[in-house]
């Protein structure tokens, strides 16, 4: 005889179920904002996985409670159709840029006449070089998200805003919160994040972003959130829009009370007393604004109280109560000596201006890029012009314009060919990039090549850009698994090689053969694949063959492997040529070591910062390893950095690592460490 179930204690179990998913969704928030806004996590990455996954698997075996506030929504499964329009209920002004303390004091003058007192106080923050974008919450849920636009009408990039950790999808404190609420704020990509984006780029071949704001300007209008996701943007709030009841009389107060709900206000927020201390905060910061882990280009100064705000009102574009003050960026004039054209591993032309050297930021600045013919084209650049350069975010040199075309000027014509090989070039669908249509283009074999010997991918030290411009222009290697044929006797008969360097040459590529697996992904330069995509994929699939035989469909239920992803590995693995060269790779004894989630434990409970030029590892391989044996990265040294590695050309890190007495530590000792390369 069957026992029917009781329909009570099946309730019970029911409210059991739901009160535990609402138990974990709210503390999944608090640790996101620990993390992410108050930047004091109190658990680790692991632990917060493991609550993240219980959440993950009790909502889907029970879809019925799954909310749209839930942490797992935050990333949708299906690429958007495309981007509607959201008209703001408050228009979203520009600001008007200030460049030096007489046009802040001429600012400070046109205020007093104005509010006909001087009983007014300033609020100065740093202005992030982002996105501009307004968040609406209801009932203290986020409902949609919209880009500036024209300042009346923005694009709803609600999906995209949502995979970013920062901005609450629940308002803390929701029933406390205004019915409606705007809030307006700037979508950034941190300085790291930047920097790893661009590795990534490269690493699959793709253009890099110039700067921090075009790769998060670039992020919000991708169609497939997953992508966006992977870009790890970030936010903070700065004013608030529509409101249905004020937060509070002023902005500084109104700031406090958003980082009340959660959301993310910027730390360096400050008041003045009058516009000297503004005029010295400027300063101060155009000194310190390397500082930060994201990028500033001036900050925004504006009259505190709201019913003074109102007084002063607005123009037609701008408000009368607030301004910017613009650092003065680091420029350079030089002359543009000659343009080459670089053909990458994936076939795209780019143009790169060669220079007079001159000093730009510390550094001598020899080259700069040109990005690609369209800007070319655009800046009017020619031989012999002379230029400003400055460094875009920083980071890299780049062209801003041309300060005086002499009559000898040459034209730079766009290629028809290309430059190495002399196949016809194509222009992409997207209409940016040429593209050299030769897949067996000498100039695309020596840039896969060093991409597959590098130290992110089989680490082949040993095997430089100029022995590899060698072997491939005395047709000794004409693909990967000819590195693996290459003989003793042949190899001391190149230019500049004796003996010893043809044995450490062949000692690299047999170390290469045992690599572990992410490492052999990456290198095989699948398109759109770097070495963070390859690790994810060799810790899912755990060998080379599970890899191979994955479709579409099972790609996609990975987190951060979205549709063009998924087809770039099905296209890769689905043609015969690629399966030939692999087989033959395993035929000369390369075996890939499958992967293992972490290696030791040797660094667990430690933070390190990583400065410098390592030997044996680049930024990718090196965070790897740390992982792989407990330990976590941090891009700033404090009291609480467990040591500093550094390399070679060490800076500022080091210095301050110096100054708190924290521990530091050389490539060496790290390996010996924890026990291989």
């Amino acid at each position: 005889m069957h026992n029917t179930p009781n329909p009570f204690n099946l309730f019970m179990m029911a409210n059991d179920i739901k009160k535990r998913i609402e138990q974990l969704k709210s503390e999944i928030c608090r640790h996101d904002s620990l993390y992410y806004v108050q930047n004091a996590p109190q658990i680790s990455d692991r632990q917060y996985d493991e609550l993240f996954n219980e959440l993950k698997q009790l909502e889907k075996e029970h879809p019925e409670f799954v909310t749209p506030d839930s942490p797992t929504q935050r990333v949708s499964e299906k690429p958007i159709d495309g981007f509607k329009n959201i008209t703001h209920a408050v228009p979203m002004l520009s600001i008007d840029n200030t460049y030096n303390s007489d046009e802040l004091k001429e600012f400070d003058d046109r205020v007093s006449k104005a509010l006909e007192t001087l009983q007014y106080e300033y609020v100065i923050e740093p202005k992030i070089d982002g996105l501009a974008i307004s968040l609406s919450y209801e009932n203290g849920l986020l409902v949609s998200a919209a880009t500036r636009g024209d300042g009346t009408t923005g694009d709803d990039v609600t999906a995209n805003v949502k995979t970013i950790k920062a901005i609450p999808l629940k308002l803390m404190d929701a029933e406390n919160a205004p019915e409606i609420l705007e809030v307006r704020g700037e979508v950034y990509m941190p300085k790291k994040a930047f920097a790893d984006l661009n590795r990534l780029r490269a690493d699959a071949g793709e253009p890099l972003f110039a700067n921090p704001r075009n790769a998060a300007a670039g992020s919000l209008k991708l169609l497939d959130p997953k992508i966006t996701a992977a870009r790890k943007l970030s936010f903070f709030a700065y004013a608030t829009g529509r409101v249905s009841s004020p937060l509070a009389d002023n902005h500084f107060q109104t700031m406090q009370e958003l980082k009340k709900l959660g959301l993310p206000v910027n730390s360096n927020i400050k008041k003045a007393r009058n516009i000297d201390e503004v005029i010295k905060t400027c300063l101060a910061w155009d000194k310190k604004k390397t500082s930060l882990d994201y990028q500033i280009d001036g900050m925004v100064i504006k009259i505190n109280r709201f019913d003074q705000q109102d007084i002063l009102g607005a123009t037609g574009r701008a408000p009368r109560w607030c301004i910017s003050y613009k650092f003065p960026a680091e420029q350079a004039q030089t002359v543009i000596e000659s343009i080459d054209v670089q053909v990458g591993k994936t076939g795209i032309l780019t143009p790169v201006a060669n220079l007079t050297p001159v000093k730009l930021a510390g550094t001598v600045v020899k080259r700069a890029s040109l990005h690609n013919f369209d800007e070319l084209k655009r800046l009017n650049v020619k031989v012999g012009d002379k230029v400003i350069i400055e460094k875009a975010g920083e980071i890299i040199p780049q062209v801003v314009k041309v300060v005086e075309s002499t009559g000898s000027a040459q034209e730079f014509k766009v290629p028809k060919k290309c430059p190495e090989c002399k196949a016809p070039v194509k222009k992409d669908d997207s209409g940016v990039y040429i593209r050299c249509t030769n897949k067996d283009c000498i100039a695309q074999l020596k840039e896969k090549l060093r991409y597959f010997a590098g130290k992110g991918q089989m680490n082949i030290d040993s095997l430089g850009p100029a022995l590899i411009n060698q072997l491939v222009d005395t047709g000794s290697v004409k693909s990967f698994a000819d590195l693996y044929t290459l003989q003793f006797h042949a190899l001391v008969q190149l230019e500049r090689m004796g003996d010893k360097s043809a044995e450490n040459i062949l000692t690299g590529i047999e170390q290469s053969k045992t690599r572990p697996l992410w490492r052999f992904i990456a290198a095989l330069g699948i398109p759109n694949i770097g070495g963070q995509l390859a690790e994810i994929l060799a810790d899912e699939f755990g060998s080379l063959e599970e890899l191979m035989k994955a479709n579409a469909d099972r790609l996609l239920q990975i987190d951060g492997i979205a549709e063009t992803i998924a087809k770039s590995v099905c296209d890769y693995f689905s043609d015969k040529k690629n399966i030939d060269l692999i087989n033959e790779l395993l035929k000369l004894g390369v075996k890939p070591v499958s992967s293992a989630k972490k290696t030791s434990s040797i660094l667990a409970g430690k933070t390190i910062v990583v400065t410098g030029t390592l030997e044996n590892f680049n930024r990718q391989s090196i965070e790897r390893a740390i992982k792989d044996n407990g330990g976590k990265t941090s891009s700033s040294v404090s009291k609480k950095t467990s040591f500093v590695l550094a390399g070679s050309n060490a800076g500022s890190k080091l210095d301050k690592a110096n100054q708190l007495g924290v521990e530091v530590i050389d490539e060496k000792q790290f390996i010996k460490m924890i026990g291989s390369v």
